[in-house]
């Protein structure tokens, strides 16, 4: 089986199955993952997301393979008008 045909195999419940392992260092029936199986199914897992998960995150894995990062100018940009003011307070505590 081709790498491409077990992404393509892999249900998204498979998946959540897949990242709660990894986040656990556990598989669904308590038996730790061995580091050779905790090193495959963090690729694997990254593979899944990089294909089957779009995402807008700053750092993450593209569908090519690659880091996507963004730069700071465009997180800000991202975070919409940030001169908003929430909230105003004295720094006088001067109460007459």
């Amino acid at each position: 089986m081709q790498f491409e045909d077990l992404l393509a195999s892999i249900t998204p419940e498979t998946y959540a199955r897949l990242v709660t392992a990894v986040e656990t260092g556990r598989w669904p029936d308590g038996v730790a993952l061995s580091a050779e199986q905790k090193e495959n199914t963090i690729q694997l897992v990254m593979a899944y997301q990089a294909k089957y998960c779009p995402s807008d995150e700053p750092f993450r894995v593209g569908a090519d393979g690659l880091l996507v990062t963004r730069s700071k100018r465009e997180m800000k940009a991202s975070f919409g008008n940030s001169n908003d003011t929430i909230a105003t307070f004295s720094l006088n505590n001067n109460e007459s």
